[in-house]
């Protein structure tokens, strides 16, 4: 069988066509792979030891002190109002590409409160909610750096 060049470049045209195609389909898919990496990396990015301080609450003059943070995301921490309040648990994690704080109360008239808080690098603060446990409500709270 014989092919007329006229049909044969029109092969041609479109097999370089979808060869075009598959090659920028192909890159678009890498550097949307790359994106989504250095949206991963760039919570890694941020070194833990910038947590580290004093917190202030502003509407109460609450203070949360982060103290060290554990490689398994322990977290030792302090809570005073004024005095120190005792935290049961406190945890440092990565969550949807942000560092996350969780701090369990237990003490007097704080049976089980929590502080649920992310940190924003943007603005230097921790910002989230609180529930308090003896009301049975949840507040959003944010900590700015203590200076």
């Amino acid at each position: 069988m014989i092919i007329s060049s006229k049909h044969s470049g029109k092969k041609l045209a479109l097999l370089a066509l979808l060869l075009l195609l598959f090659t920028v389909s192909g890159a678009f898919h890498a550097l949307s792979k790359a994106a989504a990496a250095e949206t991963t990396n760039s919570a890694k990015k941020i070194d833990d030891q910038r947590l580290l301080g004093h917190w202030l609450r502003p509407d109460g003059g609450y203070v949360l002190e982060l103290k060290e943070i554990g490689k398994d995301g322990a977290l030792k921490a302090a809570y005073f109002n004024p005095r120190p309040i005792n935290v049961a648990r406190a945890e440092l994690s990565r969550k949807d590409g942000k560092l996350t704080i969780f701090i369990e109360l237990r003490d007097i008239n704080y049976p089980g409160s929590k502080y649920n808080l992310q940190y924003d690098p943007e603005t230097d603060r921790l910002i989230g909610t609180y529930f308090q446990a003896i009301q049975r409500q949840t507040f959003d709270v944010e900590f700015t750096r203590a200076k």
